[in-house]
């Protein structure tokens, strides 16, 4: 196997927060195999409630890196940010998917790296438009 080292990090405001870390583990582990890879530990998630940095975090060890999640639901819309980082291939159209279609998105912000032998920002298409026009912006 080629090693990859892609890094794709997310802002998204939400519509709609998870917070049960039952349902939350099943999502990541349907993203998972969405973006064709395989968990090697976890999901792990935990829903915090102290106040001030109340949501779920969530986790996944995956074989060739890691998935994070934080949401923060004490805000509205609520915030999540991602981290996706693999040494294989895989297609970020299909995260951005998944967050519009499960959660609901209000905004979505996004960069994707290249960490092979630096970071290098990797330029994206844009993703397919969400309901409302001009929705998406690229992080500069």
């Amino acid at each position: 196997m080629l090693l990859e080292h892609k890094h794709l990090i997310v802002r998204a405001e939400i519509h709609h927060p998870p917070c049960n870390p039952s349902a939350m583990d099943d999502w990541m582990r349907q993203l998972v195999q969405d973006i064709r890879m395989k968990v090697l530990m976890g999901p792990f998630s935990v829903y915090s409630d102290m106040p001030g940095n109340q949501g779920l975090t969530s986790v996944t060890i995956i074989e060739t890196s890691h998935i994070a999640v934080h949401v923060w639901d004490e805000v509205s819309p609520a915030l999540m940010q991602m981290d996706v980082y693999s040494c294989a291939e895989f297609d970020p159209q299909l995260i951005f998917d998944r967050l519009q279609s499960d959660f609901g998105l209000a905004k979505l912000e996004w960069k994707f790296i290249d960490r092979e032998h630096g970071l290098d920002e990797i330029p994206l298409s844009r993703p397919m438009p969400f309901p409302m026009p001009g929705l998406l912006e690229a992080v500069a």
